[in-house]
């Protein structure tokens, strides 16, 4: 392998490399000797086919994997050799003219290839300490653990049919109905036996409060509205009249907050039930902190931070983007022009948005690097068991996923990795602690999660 001609444009770069036609030669004797030994044809016991008959049977196609393999195996050492870094796959052109590449497959003539990638940029990361942060965090109150605990209450609440009851706030209907649309049943709007407990919001505006006052074999037209932005599209904002037929009334029968009601829970008491809430709502609250916390490091991260980025990388990224941006807008039947913005000016702020996930992903990477900063076989394994959790019945499905599917755990790592890397660099600041409410922190949290 010669490297004769190689040149570099910013992060660009292109190599010209030369297989002589001696060592794809000696290359194609080789694997026609290994094969030999591995096929049997008529005539000839195994082992023992001239060589020559080999060629003639099988010449094109092992030449076409001699070359395959050595430009892989030569591609790869031009890059070790020029210590280069390659964003992504580097593209290999072959010649043009098939009568170059004829000679070549007769071995009459050198390979010529030419190799195009861009590399990754030097990142300096700063001084980490420079950065200024602050930890927002708000503490968990007596009242907030009354709320949880009431809202465990009503999700433990029983009901018992009452033949004769007049339905009211808080009670379980069972009813059939089916919406029509003037005059006409439109899809997804029917149902028999469908269970609703009043008062909790759970069907669209108007169709709960038509039900107060019914009673079990009560037939009623009930009028209710979907919401403008209701999430399918033909429905929204239209009126709908439902014919209902109530089946059942029950009334709720709200447990006790006792030592036995906590137990059912798996606490052993109502103290240890108190201390379980306390701790599950720090635990959230931590979390929206750190969601809050990440976002500004990140922004700093960003800005204290200017180097070229490999095209190939943000184009990758952005073709990642738009391509979900416009199955999501195909699914909600909408276009750009809903959304308030021109295929252009959202293209623009998408490509921004690409450049600053690779300009974060190469600074996460490099610092990670630097600090030597790695993801454990048990960070993975605990994470595959979270993900498999999520599918229960499928477990099995799932492992078997990430045990076939090439580049399935590096999805895993990644975020692990990334929050390894942002504890690191808020560990070596001192971020300014503020306190506030839980709804400030929240509404701070949900604000980062959405820029």
């Amino acid at each position: 392998m010669q490297i004769t001609d190689s040149t570099s444009d910013g992060l660009k770069r292109t190599m010209k490399i030369v297989i002589s036609a001696a060592e794809i030669s000696a290359r194609f004797d080789k694997q026609l000797d290994e094969l030999k030994d591995r096929v049997q044809l008529k005539g000839f016991r195994k082992g023992k086919v001239p060589a020559v008959h080999l060629k003639k049977m099988y010449g094109r196609s092992v030449m076409g994997d001699v070359l395959d393999e050595a430009i892989k195996e030569t591609s790869l050492a031009a890059i070790e050799e020029r210590k280069e870094r390659p964003a992504m796959q580097p593209n290999i052109s072959l010649p043009d003219d098939q009568n170059d590449i004829a000679k070549v497959v007769d071995g009459k003539a050198d390979l010529v290839y030419s190799m195009s990638f861009e590399v990754l940029p030097q990142v300096d990361v700063v001084d980490l300490s420079t950065l200024k942060l602050e930890r927002v965090v708000a503490d968990v109150d007596a009242a907030d653990i009354d709320g949880a605990i009431e809202k465990l209450v009503d999700r433990s609440v029983t009901y018992t049919e009452d033949e004769g009851r007049v339905a009211a706030d808080k009670d379980r209907v069972t009813l059939d109905f089916v919406g029509k649309i003037d005059g006409v049943a439109f899809e997804g709007g029917a149902a028999e036996g469908a269970q609703l407990v009043l008062g909790q919001g759970q069907f669209i505006p108007g169709f709960e409060e038509g039900l107060i006052g019914a009673k079990a074999g009560d037939v009623r037209a009930v009028t209710a509205t979907f919401p403008e932005t209701y999430q399918v599209p033909t429905l929204a904002g239209k009126t709908a009249v439902f014919d209902v037929t109530v089946k059942a009334v029950s009334a709720p029968t709200r447990p006790a907050v006792d030592d036995a009601f906590a137990e059912g829970l798996g606490a052993e008491t109502v103290e240890n039930l108190r201390k379980l809430v306390t701790e599950q709502l720090q635990k959230e609250l931590d979390g929206a902190s750190r969601l809050k916390i990440k976002r500004e490091l990140l922004d700093a991260l960003e800005t204290a931070h200017t180097f070229e980025l490999p095209s190939s990388l943000v184009d990758h990224e952005f073709k990642s983007i738009w391509g979900q941006l416009e199955a999501n807008l195909k699914q909600q039947g909408k276009t750009f022009a809903d959304e308030g913005k021109t295929e252009e000016d959202a293209a623009a702020e998408y490509r921004r948005i690409a450049e600053r996930r690779v300009r974060l992903g190469l600074l996460v990477g490099e610092i990670g690097d630097k600090n030597k900063i790695e993801v454990t076989q048990d960070e993975l394994r605990r994470a595959l068991i979270e993900q498999a959790r999520q599918f229960p019945g499928q477990e099995k499905m799932v492992y078997e996923y990430y045990e076939k599917t090439p580049g399935a755990v590096a999805e895993l790592r990644a975020p692990i990795f990334e929050d390894k890397v942002v504890d690191y660099v808020i560990s070596q600041t001192s971020p300014l602690v503020r306190k506030v409410s839980k709804e400030e922190l929240f509404k701070m949290a949900e604000d980062a999660a959405q820029a």
